[in-house]
């Protein structure tokens, strides 16, 4: 395997010049970290090294993995930013001492692994956030985010333009493919027993959809498939009529949203994390398309289809009105930076 390049430094100044303040809050704390390895989780670690380098914060991290060592040898220049625990996130042993925060964003978002072991997925949800809480407890920590998803609130309806935290839909239970969304719903619920018996400062995060570098290519995630074809000079092939409507935050943004919920966020006040920036499929193969010097090399399989076009924006003014995030950069540009250092990897 070949060693995948570091995070770009443009994007690595952007976090660090809108997060100095919450690495200083953070100087000479323990946290400890599920999830470290998935794409979350190595913005995390990437963004822990700059800060611990840079702003001289002597930040400690623990991270769970079940499998340390492929993500060294992916991303060899992690090598020493942290403590590994190998172990699953459903019964690991835990680690000694305090922990003054803890970041749980383990989970499968691959739709293949939720629909062919949905009863491991739903298990490895619910039991993993289970064993993390207790973990905090016994660690002593003080504020806990969870990585939640958009996918709680079921099917965004038509008339809802862009959906609020307050929106009490949610998916429909008699389907299998349900299984990430209510095991989101349970782990939500899950932080609202263990603060009001513990007192823990539990930070929730709804996150929607992203784009950056780490950013799986070969998954159901349609951005990442489109940019993995026109890097590789194939057709970009649109499945169904190319209507639903997305938006994507990139990751550098999304790391300083997490930071900012975790450090400053209202305890079980959930945020949305994602961007405003909606666009149709279609629109988003082409943007790809022109970005990496393919124009008109789109093609949508399925004729338009009736009725309103499917929608997953989230409303995030509770974000940017409670805690001064904002969408930084703009997709077209989170695109370009994104196939930059993708073309570095080879």
């Amino acid at each position: 395997m070949k060693p995948l390049p570091p995070l770009p430094e443009d994007d690595l100044r952007h976090i660090l010049n809108r997060t100095e303040n919450l690495w200083r809050n953070l100087a000479g704390e323990r946290l400890f970290i599920t999830g470290g390895t998935g794409f979350f989780g190595i913005w995390l670690l990437e963004t822990l090294a700059a800060a611990n380098a840079n702003l001289n914060v002597r930040v400690k991290a623990t991270v769970l993995s079940r499998d340390p060592g492929k993500i060294l040898e992916k991303c060899p220049h992690l090598t020493g930013v942290c403590s590994w625990l190998e172990g699953d996130i459903r019964d690991f042993v835990f680690p000694e001492g305090e922990f003054s925060h803890v970041i749980h964003a383990a989970t499968s978002v691959d739709a293949r692994f939720n629909a062919s072991a949905p009863i491991e997925a739903l298990d490895t949800i619910i039991g993993g956030t289970r064993r993390v809480l207790d973990f905090a407890a016994r660690a002593g920590t003080e504020r806990l985010l969870l990585t939640s998803s958009g996918a709680v609130y079921g099917p965004q309806p038509a008339d809802v333009l862009r959906m609020p935290e307050n929106h009490l839909g949610g998916p429909d239970t008699t389907v299998v493919n349900s299984v990430y969304a209510e095991g989101k719903r349970v782990a939500e619920l899950q932080l609202a027993i263990a603060a009001e018996h513990t007192g823990l400062s539990a930070k929730i995060a709804r996150c929607y959809c992203f784009t950056g570098p780490h950013l799986p290519l070969n998954w159901h995630f349609a951005i990442g498939n489109f940019m993995g074809d026109a890097l590789a000079g194939r057709e970009l092939v649109v499945q169904g009529d190319g209507r639903p409507l997305r938006s994507y935050l990139h990751a550098a943004d999304l790391t300083i949203w997490l930071l900012t919920i975790l450090l400053n966020g209202v305890s079980m006040r959930p945020y949305n994390l994602g961007s405003e920036e909606e666009c149709s499929i279609a629109d988003l193969a082409g943007r790809i398309a022109r970005a990496s010097g393919m124009p008109g090399q789109v093609r949508v399989l399925s004729p338009e289809g009736d009725g309103p076009a499917p929608r997953y924006v989230p409303d995030t003014r509770r974000a940017r009105n409670e805690l001064g995030l904002e969408q930084s950069i703009q997709l077209d540009e989170s695109i370009e930076r994104t196939l930059a250092w993708l073309r570095k990897c080879g």
